[in-house]
């Protein structure tokens, strides 16, 4: 040793570790693709020298990072597992026809409704004739005779959608009167309204006119609905007229 000098002793070689001798003379150096030890101790348990972690087995105990471009599985359910988050599937409502059966189309309500004029109109004739007997046939006689007789008409249709649910000429055509949704059945006031267009004829001479304007109106307004609810079912609170 030599004071305040270099020491070559004390200096290690390149490349070898600190206080490690050389190899034994005879002693072979590792093979190719042969690992040398580590070079220090590891984190958590140390695989003894010349011992290569197992595959897939991180020496530090951890899991391996996930690759670029894989998503992390947090919270992620197992295949066949709902996630409880996620809301069911709910298809889509396209709109069309509504639940509780098919529309009656235009035709057979018109039908419908003519029969129910005939059969309805058959007594509020003779009631008219008998008037008039009474009255005479004057402008008294007439304008009384047809507030009677349109009076009765109107209550026709009301009795019998409230009681029966349908006119005697839709249940012949298999129809039937649906009232607006919330309700149980069809009440007075909801079938006066749908029906108003009818007890317009009360009116004497102008209500006649009235109400062949506002047919019109619900036989237009039938064909354009994709429900086949006219004006005076959206005024009557949404009543529909099905089939069955």
């Amino acid at each position: 040793m030599t004071s305040g000098g270099y020491d070559p002793n004390q200096n290690p070689q390149g490349g070898q570790p600190y206080g490690q001798p050389y190899p034994q003379g005879g002693q072979p150096y590792p093979q190719g693709g042969q690992q040398f030890p580590q070079g220090g101790p590891q984190y958590g348990q140390q695989p003894q020298y010349g011992q290569q972690p197992q595959y897939g087995q991180d020496p530090y105990g951890q899991q391996p990072p996930p690759q670029y471009g894989q998503p992390q599985d947090y919270g992620q359910p197992q295949y066949g597992q709902q996630d409880p988050y996620q809301q069911p599937y709910q298809p889509y409502n396209q709109g069309g026809p509504a639940a509780g059966g098919q529309p009656g189309d235009l035709l057979n309500r018109f039908l419908a409704r003519l029969i129910d004029y005939v059969i309805a109109g058959i007594p509020g004739a003779i009631i008219m004739w008998v008037i008039t007997m009474v009255l005479g046939s004057n402008l008294v006689g007439n304008i009384i005779g047809a507030i009677v007789v349109n009076a009765l008409i109107t209550a026709y249709f009301v009795l019998m959608e409230t009681s029966q649910g349908a006119t005697l000429g839709k249940k012949i055509l298999g129809m039937r009167v649906l009232p607006p949704e919330g309700q149980d059945k069809i009440d007075y006031v909801t079938s006066l309204k749908r029906n108003i267009f009818v007890a317009t004829n009360i009116i004497y001479c102008l209500g006649g006119i009235a109400s062949f304007v506002l047919m019109i109106y619900v036989a237009v307004t039938i064909e354009q609905d994709p429900n086949k609810q006219g004006w005076h079912d959206k005024l009557a609170g949404g009543t529909r007229v099905v089939k069955g």
